[in-house]
């Protein structure tokens, strides 16, 4: 335990990335507002999907963790891929 290398991140970093995450929620609301027809879902996703990796990197200290961690989280998102995959694919052959 006492080899890990530790890092410290300033809470200046922790301020900015909390600034960026309120714009993009603000941001993903907002596009709800804006008629974008089937592109609004997809715009909020986007969002949702920076936000995710900003959390995951910066708050998980993802960015910190050893390659064998990352390898593991990728997988997992993966699998959800393929889950969200199949859910939609029997939804739209369901007769």
């Amino acid at each position: 335990m006492s080899e890990e290398k530790h890092h410290i991140v300033p809470y200046r970093m922790y301020a900015i990335i909390l600034l960026v995450l309120l714009v993009l929620t603000f941001s993903s609301i907002g596009i709800t507002h804006i008629e974008l027809g089937a592109y609004t879902v997809a715009g909020a996703l986007l969002f949702a999907i920076v936000k995710s990796y900003l959390v995951l990197t910066y708050f998980m200290h993802l960015k910190y963790d050893k390659p064998y961690i990352r390898i593991m989280v990728l997988f997992v998102f993966a699998i959800f891929i393929v889950v969200l995959v199949i859910t939609m694919l029997d939804y739209l052959y369901r007769v």
